[in-house]
């Protein structure tokens, strides 16, 4: 049966902003991961309905990208609270430099925050009365982090495993490794056993092998061929500022992407140029419901 314990609660956001998880005992309250920068008051709200007359102690991040992050500011000028990121990310935050915090490359919105100190793989957190490991989890992000509870066999995975498949592998469109890592990530977590996942996107599930399976099946398949990486990871991009926006003509489009660095060098990977590779990958996104397209204005679907 899958319940969480009662010190716990998880907002499913959708996928302009990460999941938040909620964690409440008699001694101290913490979140997991803040969402979307646009969606900041609303995870304010959530939170605020949520602890009542209690502040927010603690905010733990698994990982620094804009949807996991983005609430951070709000919370922190709100709540004051401790706040903890990857240890990898300590310097690229203390000197707020958006390229190193992929920002910039992505094309995306994070309003600068602070961090009182980091995490990284072995330690150990107290959440919800409850232990929860720190794992690295290379892959999606080489930086990101997941948070296992052997007590109760539940697994925040972030962005390394979701129902059906995993976050964009990032690293590859730049010529680094991220495939290998992401399958060994993958195993760890058959290792682990959890009964429960908490993904960064997408509903909490417990049929975990089943979810294994189709995310290895996954990068079995992208493996094979990288520029299916590659132009997965514009459609994401892509997408992503439409839920944003909700509708931006194909001009607005290579203004807001066209230079990102991850917009470059999936264009190199693909041997396309970047003034092709919108309209197609425009097209894609219409194709698979995602969007529609009037004349030269690209509209959300979803």
């Amino acid at each position: 049966m899958m319940t969480l314990p009662a010190s716990m609660q998880v907002f499913e956001r959708g996928w302009l902003s990460a999941n938040n998880i909620l964690f409440m005992d008699e001694q101290q309250t913490a979140l997991v991961d803040s969402g979307y920068l646009t969606h900041a008051p609303q995870t304010l709200a959530l939170i605020q309905q949520a602890l009542g007359a209690r502040k927010l102690d603690l905010l733990v991040n698994t990982h620094l990208h804009s949807d996991h992050c983005g609430g951070n500011a709000l919370l922190q000028a709100h709540y004051g609270c401790r706040t903890l990121i990857p240890v990898a990310d300590t310097a690229a935050v203390a000197a707020w430099d958006e390229d190193a915090l992929s920002y910039t490359a992505t094309g995306q919105q994070c309003q600068r925050f602070g961090f009182d100190a980091s995490l990284q793989h072995g330690d150990s957190l107290q959440l919800g009365g409850m232990e929860w490991q720190v794992l690295s989890a290379p892959g999606h992000d080489p930086h990101s982090m997941i948070l296992f509870c052997p007590q109760e066999a539940i697994l925040i995975s972030a962005d390394a495993l979701w129902e059906n498949g995993f976050g964009v592998i990032f690293p590859e469109l730049e010529g680094e490794s991220g495939f290998a890592e992401q399958g060994a990530i993958l195993q760890v977590i058959r290792e682990l056993r959890p009964r429960i996942v908490i993904p960064g996107h997408g509903a909490v599930f417990s049929d975990v092998d089943t979810a294994l399976a189709r995310a290895e099946s996954r990068l079995d398949y992208l493996q094979a061929d990288p520029r299916r990486n590659a132009r997965n990871a514009l459609k994401v991009m892509l997408a992503f500022i439409l839920l944003e926006q909700r509708q931006l003509t194909l001009q607005q489009v290579f203004s807001q992407l066209g230079h990102t660095r991850v917009f470059t060098s999936s264009s190199r990977l693909l041997g396309v140029t970047v003034d092709e590779l919108i309209p197609q990958i425009a097209k894609e996104l219409v194709a698979a419901g995602a969007a529609r397209l009037d004349g030269d204005l690209l509209i959300n679907a979803r």
